[in-house]
């Protein structure tokens, strides 16, 4: 099922045009003027836009421009009854997929959607694709317990239990979810992701099961939740660890019965969504505490895998760091430079709390600060230099995960001017470290 936008002044062409779309299966959200059009492609994942050209306020070639401005992937049908030969070339070269002219015929329409989800197909498998060829280094290890880790992916991927992710902040499960479902069989359905760290408990309930139009303040109208938009594929729930007790028993319902109400409706939904989820939390520590339901912990932790922390893969740092430093220099578009001595010394000593997210920003900015072919060691971050001789801290093995992050973020709010620039340094959401420092009292 796709879910589509339908554009037009016109309340009678959307209806008409929302009926015969949704009879032939597919999702479809409305919106009377350009400017409403893109609230809804900010708040969804629209497959397909099919918009009116001629409207008040943002016309639909204005419309089209931003569109593909914010999400250059869109595939956009312009609709007009004043069609010219000039309108349809200036059209096509500001990239939409096709120019369609009023009166059409409905089974037209019904062609070109069809023939546009086909592009977005494949324009959303090249992206992946990309994304893939992006990150291969994190999906390859000469590590045992990485390589163990990769194995039980691979395993579980085939089948539709759910997966719990576990493992500290930046070690790579984001990417790791992203490629159980790519090597699934739901590959061809979508991927849909949700952070329960973003947003206030009654946003993310509304974001996550969806909500009706007068559910609570701002409900405008009916919206449907990330689980729908998961439908026939994967959605990752990430840091679920966060998630509050209410939509816990929710989520937990869900799980054991494919069934769940929107906010604010008294409708049964069942839809069929596998779910992968992530946590950088002990959840045996949160259950024994009474902050996570042991319940859900069991029906979550189907197939648990733990991603080790770089720490303990040190063997995979030299080519982990060469292709990092190759994915950012094509960004920054810079030749390929190459560590001096110094550097992958510094490197390999360094114990990495913040993992590959941390070495990614140490490398992007080593990679920024030296403007010839060799990074030096001085483009580092301090804390890669920091001296040897101090005392050594306490190894891993005497620490929790909680510990090793807390004292990880303690040391980068203190060294941060603003909750922004620490945030950014980390890899996080501001919301999601202002959360932490809640938490471990770190104000």
């Amino acid at each position: 099922m796709a879910t589509l936008l339908v554009v037009d002044d016109e309340k009678r062409i959307r209806g008409h045009l929302a009926t015969y779309l949704e009879g032939r299966g597919h999702r479809v959200l409305t919106a009377a003027d350009g400017a409403e059009a893109l609230r809804c492609a900010e708040s969804e994942a629209v497959d397909l836009v099919l918009s009116d050209v001629r409207m008040a306020g943002l016309d639909g070639m204005a419309l089209l421009r931003e569109l593909l401005r914010r999400q250059p992937d869109a595939v956009v049908i312009l609709m007009t009854a004043y069609a010219t030969i000039a309108g349809a070339v200036e059209a096509m070269k500001e990239g939409a997929f096709h120019y369609l002219v009023k009166p059409f015929a409905l089974d037209e329409v019904g062609m070109l959607v069809e023939r546009g989800l086909e592009l977005a197909a494949l324009r959303r498998d090249n992206r992946d694709l990309r994304r893939a060829l992006d990150a291969p280094a994190l999906l390859e290890s000469k590590s045992p317990a990485m390589r163990a880790a990769l194995n039980t992916a691979h395993q579980a991927a085939a089948s539709d239990a759910t997966v719990l992710l576990l493992g500290e902040s930046g070690t790579g499960k984001n990417v790791l979810a992203r490629a159980i479902h790519a090597w699934s069989p739901r590959s061809r359905g979508p991927f849909v992701t949700i952070a329960c760290t973003t947003l206030a408990e009654q946003l993310l309930e509304s974001e996550l099961f969806g909500h009706v139009k007068g559910a609570f303040t701002g409900a405008w109208k009916d919206k449907p939740g990330r689980l729908e938009a998961a439908a026939g594929g994967t959605l990752f729930l990430d840091e679920i660890g966060e998630l509050p007790p209410e939509l816990q028993a929710k989520l937990l319902r869900f799980l054991e019965e494919r069934r769940f109400e929107r906010v604010g409706d008294a409708r049964t939904l069942e839809v069929d969504a596998r779910i992968v989820a992530a946590t950088n939390r002990d959840l045996e520590a949160e259950v024994r505490a009474g902050r996570f339901r042991s319940d859900l912990f069991y029906r979550i932790a189907v197939v648990s895998i733990r991603l080790p922390p770089l720490r303990e893969r040190r063997e995979d740092l030299p080519e982990l760091a060469h292709h990092l430093l190759g994915s950012l220099a094509a960004r920054h578009r810079r030749p390929l430079p190459r560590l001096d001595a110094p550097a992958r010394a510094a490197l390999l000593a360094y114990p990495w709390p913040g993992n590959v997210r941390e070495l990614a920003n140490a490398l992007e900015r080593a990679l920024v600060l030296s403007p010839g072919e060799t990074l030096a060691a001085e483009s580092l971050p301090d804390p890669v230099l920091a001296p040897r001789g101090e005392a050594p801290a306490p190894s891993a093995e005497s620490l929790s995960l909680e510990e090793v992050e807390r004292r990880h973020v303690q040391q980068v709010l203190a060294s941060s001017s603003t909750l922004e620039e620490a945030a950014a340094r980390l890899g996080i959401d501001p919301t999601t470290l202002w959360r932490k420092r809640r938490r471990w009292g770190l104000d």
